[in-house]
């Protein structure tokens, strides 16, 4: 099931803007304090580091990902979710645009 709305949130309204453009996000704190960025990659192969663990949702779009120390890539679309553990990397291929939330933690 993918995540149409999030109530209850303040919004960063700058946003944080990656690899010259090509991963434009947003940061959200939910009423909890809980922290999660929406945003969107545009068409490219990218390698993002981590530190907290994340669980990266597809909301529209889709991609490919390679987690660190694999060796296949596997597909996200509409409603998938994918986990990266904290400390680690994980590569990104976009043909289209991916559309995201990023749950950390």
């Amino acid at each position: 099931m993918t995540t149409t709305t999030l109530s209850n949130v303040s919004v960063n309204t700058q946003a944080s803007v990656y690899f010259d453009g090509k991963c434009v996000s947003h940061q959200l704190t939910l009423a909890d304090g809980t922290k999660k960025s929406v945003g969107v990659v545009l068409p490219a192969t990218l390698t993002f580091n981590t530190g907290a663990p994340e669980i990266m949702e597809c909301v529209a779009g889709a991609c490919e990902y390679l987690l660190a120390g694999t060796d296949t890539w596997l597909k996200s679309g509409p409603g998938d979710r994918f986990s990266i553990a904290g400390n680690s990397s994980f590569q990104i291929r976009v043909s289209e645009s991916y559309h995201y939330i990023c749950h950390f933690g």
